[in-house]
């Protein structure tokens, strides 16, 4: 069932692969402008094409039937790191269908891509945002055992129906009736569902896996899952130990939006926003969509603005979001303050251009943040306590060199005057960085994608799916890296 059976006689007229350089080569279909200070896109329809977001998703059963080839795209709500790794990867999808209508005759032009949330499809509706909030606060040491300790060890979840059987029977139908080509999902919650209902449709697509984060968690589904696009030679380790096939592991990297990896003029750059052309600039991003998220880290940075103010070769570019009353607030201490050497930026689609144009970034280490600093070559500083996925994506960064991680005001400050005073540092920290970044992890997640969407059916995958367990757990090798 599904397109990739009928179309495998095209496999021989191409190859996604080969059209990687002439794509652009990385990123994804241009357009959109940046991530508002993580707080994601205000309107995703505004630059991804034909793709379309959950809520133009039929809301009840009973679909009509689509005949086209459909690969859905399908993210999480929680947090938006998951949210705009999807939209990175339908811009790619779009940029690489119009190169192969364009080469290759035999290509399914009428392919449409879908852009999808899972939580949408749910049973109980629920703010994930909100309740991916909830773990900022005491809660934090408890999240942060159960995502490192969680079915990571020789015990590990193989994948089943019960999800979608319990919370997502909404999805499954559309699976079943649109009889997607393949599903990509950029969270653990829409790999499972994905997985759950094409064993219970019976069909025979495959499910794509790409983690936003530098280690694999323990709940995606690692034996019913096709292909594991990751970011590090590290998380291919991890997933080998899992006993997936190396055959269904790719290194890409995470996907980011098409104008990270686009050079920019940096002179231009600080025009445009007033900030001085003689400054080591740091762009600092302190908000996103959610207050709760950024109150520690807005804690710690308020405590070390009366020593960054006395930095007389620092200017502070600091990216607020959609939170006006952070704004506000800033804008009143800086002018109560006297502090010259400041500004506070609202939620702007000219992120990429801001980092292009700083000289290093004060962050918290999320997946998705630290992916466009190593696409834009921009040195990160990162502040504050890291739990669960943040403290592995810490430990990566600084044991390769590639950042620097503080938990204080005193030591941000320190840093700090160490980054300003010691230039070598710095780019002792973008040639980490040169190593570390995957500008093109979209498009090569895309070729992939499409290679197994429209390419031969494997009789391993053809194997797996002949399976359909409601709970399935197996015994891995011995664990590849401390947790």
């Amino acid at each position: 069932m599904g397109y990739h059976t009928s179309m495998e006689a095209i496999q021989p007229t191409w190859s996604p692969n080969d059209v990687l350089a002439s794509s652009g080569g990385g990123g994804g279909g241009g357009g959109g402008g940046g991530n508002g200070a993580r707080g994601g896109t205000n309107n995703p329809r505004s630059h991804i094409g034909t793709a379309h977001d959950a809520s133009s998703a039929p809301k009840q059963p009973g679909l009509i039937p689509n005949p086209r080839p459909t690969i859905a795209v399908v993210h999480a709500s929680v947090g938006s790191g998951h949210k705009v790794a999807a939209e990175a990867i339908v811009q790619a999808l779009e940029q690489m269908r119009s190169t192969l209508c364009e080469r290759y005759p035999a290509f399914p032009g009428d392919m449409q891509v879908e852009l999808f949330d899972i939580l949408d499809f749910g049973r109980i509706k629920f703010d994930g945002n909100k309740t991916a909030s909830s773990f900022t606060g005491w809660t934090r040491p408890y999240y942060d055992i159960t995502w490192r300790y969680w079915l990571t060890g020789r015990l590990l979840w193989a994948g089943g129906t019960v999800w979608s059987h319990l919370m997502f029977p909404r999805f499954t139908q559309w699976v079943r009736e649109t009889q997607p080509a393949a599903i990509i999902t950029t969270h653990i919650t829409a790999a499972n569902c994905a997985v759950g209902a094409r064993m219970i449709s019976r069909q025979s697509f495959p499910v794509i896996c790409v983690p936003t984060d530098y280690e694999v968690e323990g709940m995606w589904p690692h034996l019913y899952a096709d292909l594991y696009c990751v970011a590090t030679e590290s998380m291919v380790e991890t997933l080998l130990a899992r006993k997936v096939p190396e055959a269904n592991i790719l290194l890409t990297g995470i996907p980011a939006r098409a104008e990270f990896r686009l050079g920019y003029n940096r002179d231009e750059v600080r025009r445009r926003w007033n900030i001085p052309l003689d400054r080591n600039i740091a762009l600092v991003l302190a908000g996103a969509t959610l207050r709760q998220p950024y109150v520690r880290f807005r804690e710690i940075l308020k405590d070390a603005l009366p020593g960054l103010a006395a930095q007389e070769n620092l200017h502070l570019a600091i990216l607020t979001g959609c939170d006006e009353d952070y704004h506000t607030e800033l804008e009143n201490y800086f002018a109560s303050h006297g502090m010259n050497n400041a500004i506070a930026i609202g939620y702007t689609e000219d992120v990429a251009r801001l980092m292009a144009a700083s000289d290093f970034m004060i962050c918290k280490p999320g997946g998705l943040t630290v992916t466009e600093c190593l696409c834009t070559e921009t040195p990160m500083l990162l502040v504050g306590r890291a739990y669960g996925q943040e403290k592995t994506n810490a430990r990566m960064l600084t044991s390769l060199g590639a950042a620097l991680h503080v938990q204080t005001a005193r030591e941000l400050n320190a840093a700090v005057r160490y980054l300003s005073a010691v230039p070598g540092s710095l780019t002792a920290m973008r040639s980490t960085e040169e190593y570390l970044r995957r500008p093109d992890a979209a498009m090569r997640i895309a070729a992939a994608s499409l290679q197994a969407a429209f390419g031969p059916v494997e009789e391993a995958r053809t194997s797996r799916n002949a399976k359909r367990p409601l709970l399935s757990f197996y015994w891995g090798h011995q664990p590849a890296h401390t947790r």
